[in-house]
């Protein structure tokens, strides 16, 4: 064989394998999930529920939910994960919500509008002493997470919406005693999130 061509074979060779080791570095790209929706805490996702997207995450890859994460009956989503954001891997876990309950708090009155899915509240309630006289009132519910706000029915005059919340399961039953005794009862926006509504 001429050695030109041989020679000219190993440069086409070469420059073939570099081109590849190129195109795979530049696509070092990695498939992780989406949430395509907010998903609130205590809801279980399975992968149909998520979106596969494929990113350049380099490192940080490893923080992320993967496809091959998610079992066939689901995770449970422990903190709110906004719509587009990509799932931390820490925002799930595969038990139970066991910890949590969810309570459905009608309110007294319009909504603050830092109120919304995913937002972190306080709960305040004021037993009634008499008809119109309350007293002081409580903290009751301290970090309460919104899971959904269920607006109210257009025939019911003079009605709010109602909010449910995520709470821990230990103040359900004072939560629930208040409802039941028609205290009043008011979602206040949590301090860090009052603090910059302004």
């Amino acid at each position: 064989m001429d050695p030109r061509l041989l020679v000219g074979l190993v440069l086409v060779a070469g420059s073939t394998i570099g081109v590849w080791a190129l195109v795979g570095a530049l696509d070092d790209t990695t498939e992780v999930l989406v949430a395509p929706t907010t998903v609130t805490a205590g809801s279980r996702v399975t992968l149909d529920d998520l979106r596969i997207e494929s990113v350049r995450l380099g490192g940080l890859a490893d923080g992320y939910l993967v496809p091959g994460d998610v079992p066939g009956d689901g995770l449970v989503v422990t903190r709110t994960v906004r719509e587009g954001e990509l799932v931390p891997a820490a925002s799930v876990t595969e038990g139970d919500a066991a910890g949590t309950a969810t309570v459905v708090v009608p309110s007294r009155g319009p909504l603050a509008r830092e109120i919304a899915p995913g937002a972190v509240v306080d709960v305040w309630a004021a037993g009634e002493l008499e008809r119109g006289v309350f007293e002081p009132p409580i903290v009751l519910v301290a970090g309460a997470e919104v899971a959904a706000v269920l607006e109210a029915d257009a025939m019911v005059a003079g009605d709010g919406p109602s909010v449910e919340l995520l709470i821990p399961r230990a103040k359900t039953a004072a939560l629930l005693e208040a409802l039941a005794s028609g205290d009043a009862i008011d979602l206040v926006p949590a301090p860090a999130v009052a603090s910059s509504a302004g």
